[in-house]
């Protein structure tokens, strides 16, 4: 029963995630774009702007802080193979768990916490571009530190699900 409920959670977690890094995969076509855009710019029209190189970078963080708990639901984070490889799944199963409860979890919480006022004070302000010419509504893209981390933090409590099965559930057919 227990395990039922907590595939049932980790599968919603996973849905959640896989919908929001196919939609946030879409913006890199649109970087590029822009990005292209901004190159004709200034080499052939020797011009460029400051909210064109600010919204590259704020597209760029969206991608990067967003996708984050899309790269971990897919297990293509950064990560040193050298023995993780080589264990078993129910190992690999007990690796995931304590990384993620010891390094993942801290480390999300402590983002989220610290992030939370900074973004709050950008809304209560309205914060936008001190530079002329900049993009306004910057408290936007700074909130996607607390979303992204706060989905990332959701992915993690799914991978967790997901190892406890694998750990304590022998007949289980979920992969971490």
């Amino acid at each position: 029963m227990i395990f039922t409920v907590l595939n049932r959670v980790a599968r919603f977690i996973d849905q959640v995630n896989e919908w929001i890094g196919r939609k946030i995969a879409w913006l890199t076509s649109l970087l590029v774009l822009i990005i292209f855009g901004d190159v004709v710019m200034r080499y052939f029209f020797n011009t460029s702007s400051a909210g064109v190189f600010e919204l590259e970078w704020h597209i760029f963080a969206a991608i990067f802080l967003l996708g984050a708990a899309y790269t971990l639901k897919h297990d293509k984070h950064v990560r040193v193979d050298v023995f993780y490889a080589r264990l078993n799944e129910k190992q690999q199963a007990w690796v995931n768990l304590i990384g993620t409860l010891l390094f993942l979890f801290p480390f999300c919480i402590v983002v989220i916490n610290s992030s939370y006022k900074f973004v709050e004070n950008s809304f209560y302000f309205r914060e936008s571009s001190p530079d002329p010419g900049g993009l306004p509504a910057r408290f936007i893209i700074k909130s996607t530190i607390t979303i992204g981390f706060f989905l990332l933090l959701m992915q993690g409590l799914s991978l967790v699900f997901k190892c406890i099965i694998t750990i304590f559930n022998p007949s289980n057919n979920i992969k971490p």
